[in-house]
């Protein structure tokens, strides 16, 4: 099985690039955009001067609680820049949402509680949320974690999308957004 054929049958659909496209990421953004891959993982990222992305984490179930994930996780973090992902929110019927969350718990990444993360997938045409993790090594606000965000959806995640998928992605101020309480307040970080 190829390293997309992995990544495929395990994300789900509405969070998956096409192959194009993230073949293309690979060749154009080359400078920013990489894998790594071995018989038991693939890490596809970005890098770009002052943080990393991580856009796909897998590690085979046969080869789980080896200390894998841990190992790419330490290796992203020698870079010495903030690290961020997006992970589904817990779905009590789907084990393995709970288990990511607890695994990058104890990584020591955080929630951006105060970001918001509504993407409709142009492949099913269904609202995705996604939470945004992030770690830090320079105790990183949430707003610079906003900006860094945009700056991947706009560069990465809707990367020639027109004519990869026929249409656009939306705007990046709709998918990304600041978290209000009802009394609008922003919400705050907690770090318990």
């Amino acid at each position: 099985m190829n390293w997309y054929e992995k990544l495929s049958e395990y994300f789900p659909i509405e969070e998956m690039k096409s192959q194009e496209h993230m073949e293309l990421l690979l060749k154009e953004k080359a400078d920013m955009y990489h894998k790594d891959e071995g018989p038991y993982h693939v890490l596809m990222y970005v890098e770009t001067n002052d943080f990393l992305f991580i856009d796909y984490l897998y590690v085979s179930a046969k080869s789980r609680g080896k200390g894998i994930g841990h190992k790419l996780i330490e290796k992203l973090k020698k870079h010495g820049k903030p690290i961020i992902l997006e992970v589904e929110p817990i779905d009590y019927e789907d084990t393995d949402s709970e288990k990511r969350l607890r695994f990058y718990k104890r990584e020591g990444f955080k929630h951006a509680v105060s970001i918001g993360y509504r993407r409709r997938s142009l492949a099913t045409n269904e609202v995705n949320e996604m939470e945004i993790l992030y770690w830090s090594p320079t105790n990183e606000s949430e707003e610079s974690i906003l900006e860094k965000m945009k700056k991947t959806y706009k560069e990465i995640h809707t990367y020639k999308d027109k004519e990869l998928y026929g249409k656009s992605y939306q705007h990046v101020n709709e998918v990304l957004t600041i978290v209000k309480d009802k009394d609008e307040n922003i919400l705050e970080f907690n770090n318990d």
